[in-house]
């Protein structure tokens, strides 16, 4: 096992990363007050950890209230919200009762919205079972829920007591799930780090392949690089918007597909190919770094475009609604060069719109 911390003063708290880690009693122990906690999950995951989390919890002389809710990315309404503050209400789960987070990003972003309101905050913890919870969404205490309108427009910034990441969950994940993970890892080294972003185009068949010790070296590197950025920008009013490399064409893509149509790292990936496009068309990078971005993330098996069927107006429709706008203006994450991302003012739509059509027509010509 390796730890590191997310430095924020009396916020801060630690990650621990290895395999088989979810059954360490220890983790807990060090950081929760025998008694209580509330395990929020879901159908797909209960079956595979929470019994095994239970057992966990047991030994370190906590009892457990179960919480299950649907699988996939519709779950994040307030419906569900609703549930499991009926189920936290029925179980008389108190102010110092932590709900805990055991899934993928769906269960992390709800169920730490759900610590974060219910009786004014209650302790929280992250335990990330997909690859994508485990790079990406555990850290950094962002918790939401989805609107018809847009996706991820109602949370707050609440941070977990501690996080941990057991690799060997990975093994567990459908192919797709996985790739999809691959995507953010992918947005931090083409965003914040240039030598990491080389050490995943060197080591992507054994990423794709599920190969242990690339997937943990990968998750270690990218909460690290994540860590630095959050301790510097909790509640991204400057760096950590370069965190959403992508994200403002993919929340588009999500939105205007329906929530679960496109996994969010599939659409993540679409999101940083017409990025990049858009950083070369506003003079930032050259061709030839938009093609390394298009070849890794064609070569991680994710789409390198939008759906065909999302049109032109209604990117810029829903992009509109993104939560970057500022004074009316949609600010974009563009690179700048490999490893490094940076937050622009609206380059005007007429950009937006070529580097939308680029990224679709060479999907395209390799087909």
């Amino acid at each position: 096992m390796q730890s590191l911390r997310v430095e924020l003063g009396e916020r801060a708290y630690p990650i621990h990363v290895g395999a088989g880690i979810l059954d360490d009693s220890s983790l807990y122990a060090a950081e929760l007050v025998a008694g209580r906690a509330a395990i929020v999950t879901n159908t797909v995951v209960a079956p595979l950890y929470l019994e095994r989390m239970r057992r966990a919890l047991a030994a370190a002389k906590i009892d457990v209230v179960e919480i299950v809710i649907a699988d996939g990315e519709q779950a994040k309404d307030w419906r569900t919200l609703d549930g499991v503050f009926d189920a936290l209400v029925a179980a008389r789960c108190d102010r110092q009762t932590p709900i805990i987070a055991l899934g993928g990003g769906v269960v992390g972003d709800l169920a730490g919205f759900a610590a974060a309101v219910y009786q004014r905050g209650v302790p929280f913890v992250q335990v990330p079972t997909t690859l994508l919870a485990q790079v990406d969404s555990s850290v950094g205490g962002k918790t939401a829920l989805n609107h018809t309108r847009g996706k991820n427009m109602i949370g707050a910034f609440y941070q977990p007591l501690l996080v941990v990441s057991d690799v060997a969950t990975l093994a567990t994940l459908p192919p797709r799930e996985l790739r999809a993970g691959l995507a953010e890892v992918i947005k931090h080294g083409f965003a914040l780090d240039g030598a990491f972003a080389e050490w995943i185009e060197a080591n992507i068949e054994r990423l794709v392949g599920g190969d242990a010790d690339a997937l943990a070296h990968a998750v270690r590197r990218s909460c690290e690089l994540k860590a630095a950025v959050v301790a510097e920008d909790e509640r991204e009013s400057g760096r950590r918007a370069v965190l959403n490399f992508g994200h403002t064409f993919a929340h588009a893509i999500e939105t205007g597909m329906g929530y679960g149509k496109w996994l969010h790292g599939e659409a993540v990936a679409a999101g940083m190919v017409m990025a990049a496009e858009l950083s070369a068309r506003a003079g930032l990078i050259d061709e030839r770094d938009v093609q390394r971005v298009r070849e890794l993330i064609s070569r991680a098996g994710l789409p390198v475009a939008g759906p065909a069927e999302l049109r032109l107006e209604r990117y810029l429709e829903l992009m509109a609604v993104d939560k970057k706008v500022a004074h009316g203006q949609v600010r974009f994450v563009l690179l700048d060069h490999i490893g490094g991302a940076v937050l622009c003012a609206d380059p005007g739509q007429r950009l937006v719109r070529e580097a939308i059509t680029a990224a679709a027509a060479a999907a395209a010509a390799t087909h």
